[in-house]
């Protein structure tokens, strides 16, 4: 079956990225910002729709200024929710449609996917996984300029 969608506990990839927003608080704005934008760079490259959930009810957080889309879905947990409950529901949702892959750091949050069907990521090889797309993503579009380059020049 083919990758449906990838869950993603946004603080838990956080914490685990750091060389993302560097500098900024990991529960900010800008760093939750920043792994948007990643996610959704990385989104683009692969064609996969992506949901980033992230804990919200125990604090005032200012929401992300990226708006959610169906193919980058960014959702806070409510009161009484956590970001966790939220993933095993859309797992267990999506499962039927085809695979969806679980990025967490948490054990038994990664258990409860698989036991559903779906499959699960930690952080560490989720991030290798996204920047090496990135950077293949990088020297094929310099590949494609230097071509395009080249041939304006015959031109």
């Amino acid at each position: 079956m083919a990758l449906v969608r990838i869950l993603v506990d946004g603080y838990s990839l956080l914490h685990n990225w750091p060389e993302l927003a560097p500098g900024k608080a990991r529960h900010s704005a800008a760093a939750r910002d920043e792994l948007i934008h990643r996610l959704t760079l990385y989104r683009d490259a692969i064609g996969t729709p992506i949901t980033v959930v992230f804990d919200g009810a125990n604090a005032d957080i200012r929401l992300s200024t990226v708006e959610s889309t169906p193919e980058m879905e960014i959702l806070y947990s409510r009161a009484g929710q956590t970001a966790d409950d939220l993933i095993e529901r859309a797992a267990h949702r999506l499962i039927s449609y085809g695979d969806v892959l679980a990025v967490t750091d948490d054990f038994a949050e990664r258990d409860t996917v698989i036991a559903l069907g779906g499959m699960a990521s930690s952080c560490l090889n989720f991030t290798q996984t996204v920047e090496s797309a990135l950077a293949e993503l990088q020297d094929d579009i310099k590949t494609h300029n230097r071509k395009e380059r080249n041939r304006f020049k015959r031109s």
